[in-house]
């Protein structure tokens, strides 16, 4: 595919809009209505966010992680501390969430400070995953370098020959962001999108429209 032909792919989005008298003072209310529009409309991975830190050198990094859960407090993900992203949060706990419903025309994007959860929350979570889920988070050094997929297929194999009782390791549990700015972007037709933007303010949230 040429440039030329990248640059003439459009969509115009047309499907909703955004209206102050119709969405609530609540962002996490409103994320909750969101996200449940997008489950029940089976979008393809409708936990799935990008999950932005920083490098030591300042650089941004991204990848793709599951939200295992939300409340007042915060956005829940779960990882090996140990992986680049634990190490960034360790260096600087910011982040930046950014969920994604194309089939929605829906984005939602999430700013904030990022803290581990306690060890009993990892232990439950960690203890509701597949055993296979579960070896594999034991066994993996994630984002080191290893020499092929037959390696990782033997560390599980030994980890399961030796029948070592299946617990959660120190290097893996959750995080919680939470946040201090959440911003919802709905598609509209021409590229005038809605954009609302609730900023945290003491106990409570600011909310302000945005221009496109």
């Amino acid at each position: 595919m040429s440039n030329n032909n990248i640059e003439n792919l459009r969509k115009d989005y047309s499907i909703n809009k955004l209206e102050e008298n119709n969405i609530t003072d609540d962002p996490i209310k409103l994320f909750s209505e969101w996200l449940k529009v997008a489950i029940d409309s089976k979008v393809n991975e409708p936990t799935a966010m990008t999950l932005s830190t920083s490098s030591e050198f300042g650089y941004p990094d991204s990848r793709i992680v599951l939200l295992k859960g939300f409340d007042k407090n915060g956005f829940k993900f779960y990882t090996n501390y140990n992986s680049s992203k634990g190490k960034q949060l360790e260096i600087n706990p910011k982040c930046a969430l950014n969920f994604f419903w194309p089939e929605l025309e829906r984005q939602v994007r999430i700013k904030g400070d990022v803290k581990k959860v306690s060890a009993l929350e990892s232990d439950a979570y960690f203890n509701s995953r597949p055993k296979e889920s579960q070896l594999s988070a034991i066994i993996s050094p994630q984002s080191e370098k290893v020499t092929n997929r037959a390696y990782l297929e033997k560390l599980k194999d030994d980890y399961k020959s030796d029948n070592i009782e299946i617990v959660r390791p120190d290097y893996w549990g959750g995080y919680i962001v939470i946040p201090i700015s959440i911003e919802f972007w709905q598609g509209r037709p021409g590229r005038l999108h809605d954009r609302f933007l609730f900023t945290r303010k003491d106990e409570g949230w600011e909310r302000n429209r945005l221009a496109p």
